[in-house]
């Protein structure tokens, strides 16, 4: 038994680390952000087990003064990262699917996925599932 892989372990030993290593993820290419001039890549939100490359955002590490440029980005990255977390926890209490590993061919694992993120997105939109779905205040802003 292996024992606890961090979750930076686990990524460097994934397929997705391979193909952002060596460029052949085949991401969309760089745009501008509303209101900009210069092009952005597009990144994964990552915590500080993770590498720092071009298309992996991670915090800085350390203690930084506050008011500071770099306290002020881990603490945007951090709400980012929140987000999902949320979001996936929300997906993953009424998708059970989500809770374990799946053990599906890739293809049918992509489109199981999708379907939850289409179906949460619905739940979520729809005037008549928005409140019983995932209630006003359940999680923190």
């Amino acid at each position: 038994c292996q024992g606890r892989i961090s979750d930076g372990g686990v990524f460097n030993n994934s397929i997705l680390a391979k193909k952002i290593y060596d460029e052949s993820l085949n991401l969309l290419s760089p745009k501008a952000l509303p209101g900009q001039q210069e092009k952005s890549p597009y990144v994964f939100v990552c915590d500080g087990a993770f590498p720092l490359k071009e298309n992996l955002m991670k915090p800085f590490p350390g203690n930084h003064l506050r008011g500071s440029p770099r306290r002020s980005f881990n603490y945007r990255l951090s709400s980012a990262r929140r987000v999902v977390e949320n979001t996936f926890g929300i997906m993953a209490s009424v998708f059970r699917v989500l809770r374990k590993p799946s053990l599906l061919q890739p293809e049918k694992t992509n489109t199981i996925v999708l379907a939850c993120v289409h179906l949460h997105n619905f739940l979520r939109r729809s005037e008549s599932s928005k409140n019983l779905y995932c209630p006003p205040d359940i999680f923190d802003t």
